[in-house]
């Protein structure tokens, strides 16, 4: 029996507590077909909706959140908060302790310590290599979800904590499961770059210059969306497994019969 989904608009809300929220509905298909409005969303973290976000989620007839944080960014942003009937999924796409003193050096360090360890490039290296490690070592993580959206999971949402990176990826391999253009998913992607999606800053540091132009600069490439990190991470599938099909196959084990209610799940018809 076909579950009957809520009329989702296209136009986005005004969350105050929960960034980055959109609808991946309209995208297109390289055969002609689009993504569904009110099957797959993306956002930041849900610790901090409101009552009022809570009620507009509520509405969505969500299924399923996928929560990508780990423990230490549950531990310091909180949990989701519950939405009634809907159930919570973590599939954590990182490990707490990756980066664990370069995010305090992050957060507190001094000018001349974030020069050494973000200037020329570094950031953006960082950020790249990333990218290209969720590709080939969360094949098991990324494998899971798109089984467990082929089966009952959908209407669903992706967050992690500012809904760019992890959750940014599986939404972009999602859209190339159901043949999305790659331009479309390119485009997606970048909209995380939109002043009010932005996740916000914040540092411990109190020195004068914590927050100076020069700080912010050097931060800059780990909290925007490049086209260069999304492209590493393609890059990387087609260098481990040939092509995109190859790496849902053989990477991910989706069979062309998953593949396919999947699509129907999220695509209009033909």
């Amino acid at each position: 029996m076909t579950q009957q989904l809520p009329q989702v608009p296209s136009t986005e809300p005004e969350l105050s507590g929960v960034r980055n929220f959109r609808d991946v509905g309209g995208l297109p298909t390289t055969d002609g077909r689009s993504v569904r409005f009110g099957r797959l969303f993306r956002s930041g973290h849900l610790a901090h909706a409101t009552e009022e976000d809570a009620a507009f989620l509520t509405t969505l007839g969500l299924h399923t959140v996928f929560d990508f944080r780990n423990h230490a960014d549950r531990k310091v942003e909180g949990p989701d908060v519950e939405l009634p009937g809907v159930r919570n999924v973590n599939i954590p796409l990182n490990d707490p302790a990756d980066g664990k003193e370069f995010w305090k050096l992050v957060s507190g360090g001094e000018l001349d310590q974030l020069r050494e360890a973000l200037g020329n490039g570094k950031a953006a290296d960082r950020m790249s290599d990333s990218y290209r490690k969720m590709i080939v070592e969360r094949t098991a993580e990324h494998s899971r979800i798109l089984h467990s959206m082929a089966e009952d999971s959908i209407p669903a949402l992706m967050h992690c904590a500012a809904g760019k990176d992890r959750a940014g990826l599986s939404i972009a391999i999602s859209l190339l499961a159901v043949g999305v253009e790659r331009e479309a998913v390119e485009a997606d992607y970048l909209k995380s770059n939109d002043p009010h999606r932005r996740y916000k800053v914040r540092r411990s540091s109190t020195s004068a210059d914590a927050m100076s132009p020069e700080v912010m600069e050097l931060l800059s490439p780990l909290f925007d969306a490049r086209l260069e990190y999304i492209r590493a991470a393609f890059d990387t599938i087609e260098l481990t497994w040939g092509t995109v099909d190859d790496y849902l196959s053989q990477g991910l084990k989706l069979s062309p019969e998953t593949r396919e209610r999947l699509r129907g799940h999220l695509l209009d018809g033909q």
